[in-house]
């Protein structure tokens, strides 16, 4: 029979004694247009969650933004996808690319308000790119139609205050470089700067 060394026991207690509040960290991210608040969801999403928070922590967001908006009338796709884009303005990850978490596993799907993960193929994805939903994008759930390896975006977490500052930044004009030929007339002229983004009490 294996036992527990004590800090083991110690860590377990900590977990066991964690409100659903530890769990579940707000964060706010201040922008050129306003505040966006997100409730974080390390319960079911851990590795997006933690990914999202180191970030944050370390102050990454700080002097980034938002420099994507996909709408119903720039969507080549025309399934009607609405969402806002940003994280690091680079596009460049500085961590390692993170474990996908299935949207079956975390339980929650890419509706509105719902932040996820970017990514290219299952694997790929970090927080230093993330998006926000803003339509029912359930279509990029697991199992969804949007992308063929069926694996859909891992979701993290839910805006809770600041959907209008969302609105706010997918309206603004689109007319930026696009990298790709799928992504054209999708990139801002003007990225919304994120001025910081730090953890509050909740």
């Amino acid at each position: 029979m294996k036992y527990l060394t004590l800090p083991a026991l110690l860590l377990l207690s900590a977990c066991a004694t964690m409100s659903e509040t530890d769990l579940r960290p707000n964060v706010v991210m201040e922008t050129t247009l306003g505040e966006i608040e997100i409730e974080v969801h390390q319960d079911v999403a851990p590795v997006s969650a933690a990914d999202f928070l180191l970030h944050v922590d370390q102050g990454l967001y700080d002097d980034q933004g938002f420099y994507r908006a996909v709408r119903a009338d720039n969507d080549p796709r025309d399934m009607g996808m609405s969402l806002i884009q940003g994280g690091l303005l680079s596009q460049e990850p500085v961590t390692p690319p993170i474990a996908h978490e299935l949207t079956t596993d975390t339980g929650l799907s890419n509706t509105r308000g719902v932040i996820s993960i970017a990514r290219d193929e299952p694997g790929t994805g970090s927080a230093a790119y993330f998006f926000i939903n803003i339509g029912d994008n359930s279509f990029l759930d697991t199992g969804g139609e949007r992308n063929p390896d069926g694996a859909g975006y891992a979701t993290f977490g839910k805006v809770v205050r600041g959907m209008n500052v969302v609105e706010a930044i997918q309206a603004r004009e689109a007319k930026g470089e696009s990298p790709v030929p799928v992504t054209d007339n999708q990139y801002l002229t003007d990225p919304v700067i994120i001025t910081r983004a730090y953890r509050v009490d909740n």
